[in-house]
């Protein structure tokens, strides 16, 4: 494990009360942090049994899990973590927030807990952060679930080339970093029913997200589309080290941009994935369709 991205004191509960628009009977979750090199970062750690990995993506965090970690935590032990700028983490303006740099951070905190035969389930830019981190240590992988992500570069979808080229300047800039574009807009426009997002689910994503400087991990990702070309094509070169892994594709065929077409990526490479499809949803699916998919993921992963 790279000293570097440890500080001296690598684990610890929680020091703070939860912040105040926190709905603890939505999250009634117990609250860990993880001390990196830049910056503390909060994950949780439920239930006992085969470990299961839950990685979110933009602009989500582990509330995202929240309906999988309740049901799953009873037959499994499940660790979600909140990237460095992200939910309940800390949210440092400058600290590194390319992909690669939240995988190494992953893996770091993996290292530190010692998990082993885990199930990664990964979403949106989870999943190359994740499958990057997995590829790190693939020891320590057992299984895969993928949620309406990639593991490739971008630069071949023109709907990416052009949202990432208009949004990663300094338009972008100011849409994601003084009006929240990410939560305000981005997320209505890929559910496949905008009514899942209450005001009260929304609060909880736009909440940890409250001012320009929490903000800057967002713009990152909007950056990191075109920006981690190289990063994406040198996971993807990988793929056959993932092929011996069981893997699950659980798909929102309403998601407008990594919808059928990605799925069938996934599928012509990976034939032997066990794949679903849930034409109501969009782009988040453990949010809009959880009572589907736990029973999904819980036979998925064998137990005892």
């Amino acid at each position: 494990m790279p000293e570097s991205l440890l500080a001296e004191r690598p684990l610890q509960s929680p020091a703070r009360s939860a912040p105040a628009w926190l709905d603890r009977s939505l999250y009634p979750f117990t609250s860990r942090y993880f001390h990196s090199a830049d910056g503390r970062m909060h994950f949780v750690d439920e239930g006992s049994g085969p470990p299961i990995v839950m990685v979110h993506g933009t602009p989500t965090w582990s509330f995202l899990y929240r309906h999988l970690i309740a049901r799953l935590a009873r037959r499994h032990r499940v660790i979600a973590v909140d990237h460095l700028g992200f939910g309940l983490s800390d949210k440092p303006p400058n600290a590194p927030y390319a992909p690669s740099d939240h995988a190494a951070r992953l893996v770091a905190l993996l290292d530190v807990l010692d998990v082993s035969g885990a199930t990664f389930v990964v979403h949106d830019f989870g999943g190359p952060i994740g499958l990057g981190a997995a590829l790190q240590r693939l020891e320590r992988v057992e299984r895969l679930v993928l949620f309406n992500t990639w593991m490739w570069s971008l630069s071949d979808d023109p709907m990416i080339v052009r949202g990432s080229r208009l949004l990663g300047g300094r338009l972008g800039q100011l849409l994601y970093r003084r009006f929240g574009f990410a939560v305000n807009v981005m997320m209505p426009m890929a559910v496949g029913d905008r009514r899942v997002l209450t005001p009260a689910i929304r609060r909880h994503y736009s909440a940890p997200l409250a001012t320009p400087n929490d903000r800057s991990a967002t713009w990152a990702c909007a950056r990191a589309l075109l920006g981690s070309s190289d990063w994406f094509d040198g996971l993807w070169e990988q793929r056959e080290r993932l092929r011996g892994k069981p893997m699950l594709l659980l798909w929102g065929m309403k998601d407008p941009t990594f919808g059928a077409s990605y799925l069938e990526r996934w599928r012509r490479e990976f034939p032997e994935a066990h794949a679903h499809t849930f034409e109501t949803s969009g782009h988040f699916v453990p949010e809009e369709v959880p009572a589907e998919i736990v029973p999904i993921i819980d036979q998925f992963i064998p137990v005892g």
